[in-house]
C-alpha cells in the first residue's frame, strides 16, 4: 500500500459538471471521506495521520468545488460545500461512507449529515462547533493575522495549530515537515478568492443564533467529537456543546495541543477513530 505522500493526484467528473480532485489509500468498501480545513488542499493533511489511518479501512481525500485542483467557483455557505461534496461521494459510487470533518470541514459534515442522513454511518467532527454558537463569528484578529494573510510562515502556522509548549511546537514542526515532503506532482495552490469565499461562509456559520443550535440534534449518526485543549480557532467548550446537543455522541480533548491535534497525536488519534468506526 503506497504511502500518502506518495499517492497520485487522480482526477473524477461528477454529474454536477465539478471534475473534482482527490487522493485514495487502504482497502474496503465503505471509505472514510475526509473534510479538510480553512485554506487547506490535497497536500494539507498530514500523510501519518492518513497512512495510520488507512491501516484498517479505505480513506479518500479531496478538494471540494474551486478549491486546489478541483474546477468550478468555490462556495461561500457551508451547505454549498456539503452539496459540492455529495456530488463528489455519488461520482466516487458510494451511497454511504464514514465522514472525518476538520475545522470548517467539520461543519460541512454537519451539514451533510442533516441533509442526506441515510448516505453518512458515522461522523468524526474535529475541531469543531455547532451553527449559531455565540463567539464564533470569525476568528481573533492574531489568529487571521496568521493564517488569514497572502502568505503565512510556518512560525505562524505552527502558532496556531499546535500549543505554546516546546514538545507541541516541535510536534508542529515535524508534521510541516511530512506535509511538504512531497516536491512532485503537488496539489494546486488554494486561490485568494477561495480563502475570501471559505472565510464568508465561516462568518455566517458563526452569526449567533440560538435556534440553530438545536439543529444538530437531529444528527442521527453516532458522532466522535474531539480537539486540541489549547484551539484558539475552535476553542473545546465548543467540542462541550455539540456533545450535550447531539444524542449519539462521544467526546475526547487531546491535552498540550492546539487546533492541529490531530496531526499532533496522528497515530493516537488514528487509533481513537478506528477504535470508534469499528464500534
Amino acid at each position: 500500500m503506497a504511502r500518502y505522500a506518495e499517492l497520485p493526484n487522480l482526477k473524477i467528473m461528477a454529474a454536477n459538471g465539478v471534475e473534482y480532485a482527490y487522493r485514495e489509500t487502504g482497502e474496503g468498501s465503505l471509505p472514510l471521506v475526509m473534510l479538510m480545513h480553512f485554506r487547506g488542499n490535497l497536500d494539507s493533511w498530514d500523510p501519518a495521520l492518513v497512512d495510520a489511518l488507512s491501516q484498517t479501512r479505505k480513506v479518500i481525500t479531496f478538494d471540494n468545488i474551486g478549491v486546489g485542483g478541483t474546477s468550478g467557483q468555490p462556495s461561500n455557505s457551508m451547505r454549498k460545500m456539503a452539496h459540492g461534496a455529495l456530488a463528489f461521494i455519488s461520482a466516487m459510487g458510494y451511497e454511504k461512507v464514514d465522514l472525518l470533518g476538520f475545522s470548517i470541514g467539520s461543519f460541512v459534515a454537519q451539514e451533510i449529515s442533516l441533509i442526506r442522513p441515510d448516505s453518512v454511518r458515522k461522523v468524526v467532527l474535529a475541531s469543531s462547533a455547532p451553527q449559531g454558537a455565540p463567539g464564533m463569528h470569525g476568528w481573533e484578529k492574531w489568529v487571521m493575522d496568521a493564517v488569514g494573510k497572502p502568505q503565512t510562515s510556518a512560525e505562524e502556522y505552527v502558532s496556531v495549530f499546535f500549543a505554546k509548549s516546546e514538545s507541541s511546537h516541535k510536534a508542529g514542526m515535524q508534521a510541516l515537515g511530512r506535509m511538504h515532503a512531497r516536491t512532485d506532482d503537488r496539489d494546486k495552490d488554494v486561490t485568494w478568492e477561495a480563502r475570501i469565499q471559505q472565510y464568508d461562509a465561516v462568518c455566517e456559520w458563526g452569526v449567533p443564533n440560538h435556534a440553530l443550535l438545536e439543529r444538530v440534534a437531529a444528527i442521527e449518526a453516532p458522532v466522535f467529537i474531539a480537539n486540541g485543549d489549547s484551539d484558539p480557532m475552535i476553542t473545546p467548550q465548543y467540542s462541550h456543546l455539540l456533545r450535550g446537543l447531539i444524542p449519539q455522541s462521544t467526546i475526547k480533548i487531546y491535552d498540550d495541543s492546539a487546533h492541529g491535534f490531530l496531526f499532533q497525536y496522528h497515530d493516537e488519534f488514528a487509533a481513537d477513530v478506528s477504535n470508534f468506526l469499528a464500534e
